[in-house]
C-alpha cells in the first residue's frame, strides 16, 4: 500500500461513526495524564501504595505499556489479512494510517474507544497486582500518552535534533521501508529484544 502525504481515508459512510474516528491528539493525552496523575493521588491518599511503591509500580507499568505497545502493533495492527473480514477490520485498525500517515486526526484512538480499553485493563492489572493496580496503570496510561505524543511529533514534523530524532529515524523506517520491521514506537526496546530491529547502513 503507497503511502498518501495528503487526504484521509474514509471509514465508514455513517457521518457520526465517521466524524468519531477522527480526534485532536491534545485531548486524548491530556485525559490519561490526567487520569494517571488522578490514580497515583488516589493511591496514595487512601494508604493503597506508599511513594516509594508508587514510583516502583509506575514505572512497571510503564514498561508493560512498551511491551502492550509492541505486540498490539505487530500482531493486531498488521494481522494476516487473508480473509475479507481482517482485511477490512486492519484497514480500520491501521491499513489507513500506513495509507495515509499524515492525517493528524486519525494518530489517535478516538478518546471512548481508548476509554473502554484502560477500564478493562484496570480490572485485568487489579486482579494481577491488587490494590498496586494505582502504581500500574497511571504507568501504562501515562506511557500510552507518551506514545501518543512521540507518534504525532513522528508524522506531524520533521525530524528534531534532539533525542526524538533516533525515534523518528525508527518509525520512518516501518512506515516508509519496511512495514515489517520497527513496531515500537515510543521505545525500540522489544524490538532489539524480540529480533524485528530494522538493518540500517552505516549511512542511516
Amino acid at each position: 500500500m503507497k503511502p498518501n502525504h495528503k487526504g484521509r481515508a474514509q471509514l465508514f459512510e455513517n457521518p457520526i461513526l465517521e466524524k468519531m474516528t477522527r480526534t485532536h491528539i491534545a485531548l486524548p493525552i491530556s485525559i490519561f495524564i490526567i487520569i494517571a496523575i488522578g490514580m497515583l493521588y488516589y493511591g496514595l491518599m487512601h494508604s493503597f501504595i506508599n511513594l516509594v511503591q508508587a514510583i516502583g509500580f509506575f514505572v512497571l507499568g510503564w514498561l508493560i505499556f512498551t511491551l502492550l505497545e509492541y505486540l498490539a502493533h505487530r500482531y493486531v495492527f498488521h494481522m494476516e489479512t487473508d480473509t475479507p473480514l481482517k482485511a477490512k477490520l486492519q484497514y480500520v485498525f491501521h491499513g489507513n494510517h500506513h495509507e495515509y500517515p499524515k492525517d493528524k486526526k486519525r494518530l489517535a484512538m478516538p478518546p471512548v474507544v481508548s476509554l473502554l480499553y484502560a477500564t478493562m485493563f484496570f480490572f485485568i492489572f487489579e486482579l494481577i497486582f491488587g490494590q498496586y493496580v494505582f502504581g500500574v496503570v497511571a504507568g501504562v496510561l501515562f506511557g500510552y500518552a507518551m506514545y501518543l505524543f512521540v507518534h504525532y511529533i513522528v508524522h506531524a514534523y520533521a525530524p528534531p535534533k534532539n533525542f526524538l530524532k533516533q525515534l523518528w529515524i525508527h518509525h520512518s523506517i516501518h512506515h516508509y521501508k519496511d512495514p515489517e520491521v520497527a513496531f515500537g514506537v515510543s521505545s525500540p526496546l522489544w524490538d532489539y529484544l524480540l529480533g524485528t530491529m530494522p538493518k540500517r547502513s552505516n549511512k542511516a
